[in-house]
C-alpha cells in the first residue's frame, strides 16, 4: 500500500497508475481516509495529464465497487437501460422503458434529477401523484419482474465514491474532464447490474457538450470502457440544436410522453431517437437478430398499446394512478396562467439556442440551480415551434405555463430572444452516428 499522496504524485508526472493504486484511492475516498485536498489535487492531476484506457477501466470498476452491486441474473430476460447525456424536452425514458419491456427486456431504469438547463428524469416521475420514485430494493426488484421496468432514483449506497468525487470536481473546475465523466456515469451503470446499456449523447446548442467532435469523444469514451468493463454498450450521437419534444417542463412532459405511449400524438423525431434506442437496446440483450427487427419490435409495441400497458403497470405499482394514461389531466399539476408567446416578426425558425429554452424553463421554477432546490412541477412550455417552421399570428413560438402574469412576461421575453426568425432554415441531421467497440477500435 503507498501512500495517498505518492500515488497523486504519480499521476501529476503523468505515469499510468496501477489498479491497485486506483482501487486504494477511491476506497479511500469512500471511507473518509483520502481528504479533500488529496481527491481535488487527484482530480486535477487527471484534468491535465488524461487516463489510458486500462486506468479508465480500473476507476470506474473502482468507484462500481465503492458501494452495493445489484444483480439481475435471476430474471428471465436481460437487464437492459439506456441513458442520455441531457437536453431539453428528452423525456425518452417514459416511453423507451415501457416498449423495451414488452419486447421481452428487464428495464432497472437509476434515474436522476435536473440541474441547469436540463430536465430530470426523476423530477417529472415526482409529478405523478402518489408514485413512489424511491422505493426499498425488495419493492424495486417487484416492480422490474412485474412490470417489467422501473424507472426510479439512484440510492446512497450505489457508487458513492461518485457522489464524493462529483461533489469535489464541482467546485475544482474539473468537471470536464473526460476520464472522470466516464467513470461518473458507468460507476453507476455497472452498479446497476444490467445486461447491455444504449447511450443518446447529444450534442448541440442545448447539450452538455455543444460539439459535435467533444460529444464524439466522450461517446467513444464511454463505449470503450463500459465494454472494457464488461457492459456491452453502444451510443448514438444526436441532435439538440432544437428540443427534442415540442413540451418541456415536467409534468407537461410527463404529458407529453403520456400522448406518445397512447397514441393521442408522436411527433416524428422524438420518436425516431426512442426507437433508434430501443433498438439498440434490444440488440444488445439477444432480444432481435439485426437492427430492421429491433425496430420494428419497438414499432409494434407502441402501435399495439403494449408498451403503454407496461407503462400503467408499473405507475400503479410504484403507487401511481390507475387511470393516468386514460385521464393524465385529472391527475398531473396545472400552471394557472397559460398564454401564448408570439415572435415579434412573422417568419419561420431559423435558429434556436435551446439551452436559453431550458433555462427560461428553470426561471419559470421548473428546474434547479443548486441540487438543493426545490421545483414547481407544473410550468413549462408546451407547442415549441422547431426548426423551418413558419411563426406568426396564427402559430406561436411556444405556449408559456406559469405561476403568475409577470412569471409569463418574463418567460415570454426569454423565449423570444432563444428563438431566431429568418429564412433557409434547415435541420441537422438528428441521429448523426452510431459509435459501437467495433467502430470505435
Amino acid at each position: 500500500m503507498r501512500l495517498t499522496q505518492e500515488i497523486i504524485a504519480s499521476k501529476r508526472d503523468g505515469r499510468e497508475l496501477p489498479e491497485d493504486d486506483i482501487r486504494q484511492l477511491i476506497a479511500g475516498l469512500t471511507d473518509g481516509s483520502v481528504s479533500e485536498g488529496q481527491a481535488a489535487a487527484f482530480a486535477m492531476a487527471v484534468y491535465f495529464n488524461d487516463m489510458t484506457a486500462k486506468e479508465r477501466v480500473a476507476l470506474t470498476l473502482a468507484m462500481r465497487d465503492s458501494g452495493t452491486v445489484l444483480n439481475w441474473d435471476d430474471l428471465p430476460g436481460p437487464a437492459l437501460d439506456k441513458h442520455s447525456t441531457g437536453g431539453v424536452g428528452d423525456t425518452v425514458s417514459l416511453p423507451l422503458a415501457a416498449a423495451v419491456a414488452a419486447c421481452g427486456g428487464y428495464v432497472p431504469m437509476i434515474s436522476g434529477r435536473g440541474l441547469g438547463h436540463t430536465g430530470g428524469t426523476l423530477d417529472k416521475l415526482d409529478a405523478v401523484p402518489g408514485y413512489v420514485t424511491q422505493p426499498d430494493t425488495a419493492l424495486f426488484r417487484k416492480v422490474v419482474r412485474e412490470a417489467g421496468c422501473a424507472i426510479i432514483g439512484q440510492t446512497a449506497d450505489l457508487a458513492p465514491a461518485d457522489k464524493r468525487l462529483y461533489a469535489i470536481r464541482d467546485v475544482t473546475a474539473t468537471v470536464e474532464s473526460l476520464p472522470l465523466i466516464t467513470a461518473s456515469i458507468l460507476s453507476k451503470k455497472l452498479a446497476a447490474g444490467l445486461h447491455g446499456l444504449a447511450m443518446d449523447v447529444k450534442f448541440g446548442s442545448g447539450a452538455f457538450l455543444p460539439k459535435p467532435a467533444e460529444a464524439r469523444a466522450l461517446a467513444q469514451a464511454l463505449v470503450g470502457v463500459a465494454n472494457g468493463a464488461g457492459l456491452p454498450t453502444t451510443a448514438l450521437l444526436t441532435d439538440m440544436d432544437e428540443p427534442l419534444a415540442s413540451a418541456a417542463g415536467n409534468a407537461l412532459e410527463v404529458a407529453y410522453a403520456l400522448d406518445h405511449l397512447t397514441g393521442r400524438r408522436r411527433e416524428p423525431r422524438f420518436h425516431e431517437v426512442t426507437v433508434a434506442l430501443g433498438a439498440e437496446m434490444l440488440l444488445l440483450g439477444g432480444l432481435a437478430a439485426g437492427p430492421e427487427e429491433a425496430r420494428g419490435r419497438i414499432e409494434r409495441a407502441f402501435a399495439s398499446g403494449a408498451a403503454a400497458e407496461r407503462f400503467a403497470r408499473m405507475v400503479v405499482a410504484l403507487g401511481g394512478p390507475a387511470d393516468l394514461l386514460e385521464a393524465p389531466a385529472r391527475h398531473l399539476p396545472a400552471a394557472p396562467v397559460a398564454r401564448p408567446v408570439f415572435a415579434v416578426a412573422a417568419g419561420r425558425v431559423a435558429g434556436i439556442d435551446t439551452r436559453a429554452v431550458g433555462l427560461a424553463v428553470v426561471a419559470l421554477g421548473g428546474g434547479r440551480v443548486r441540487p438543493q432546490d426545490g421545483i414547481d412541477p407544473a410550468v413549462g412550455l408546451t407547442e415549441l415551434a422547431g426548426i423551418g417552421e413558419q411563426v406568426g399570428p396564427e402559430r406561436p413560438l411556444a405556449i408559456v405555463h406559469a405561476r403568475s402574469e409577470e412569471a409569463a412576461v418574463a418567460a415570454a421575453e426569454r423565449l423570444r430572444k432563444a428563438y431566431r426568425i429568418g429564412e433557409g432554415a434547415a435541420r441537422g441531421e438528428l441521429i448523426a452516428a452510431r459509435i459501437t467497440e467495433r467502430a470505435r477500435a
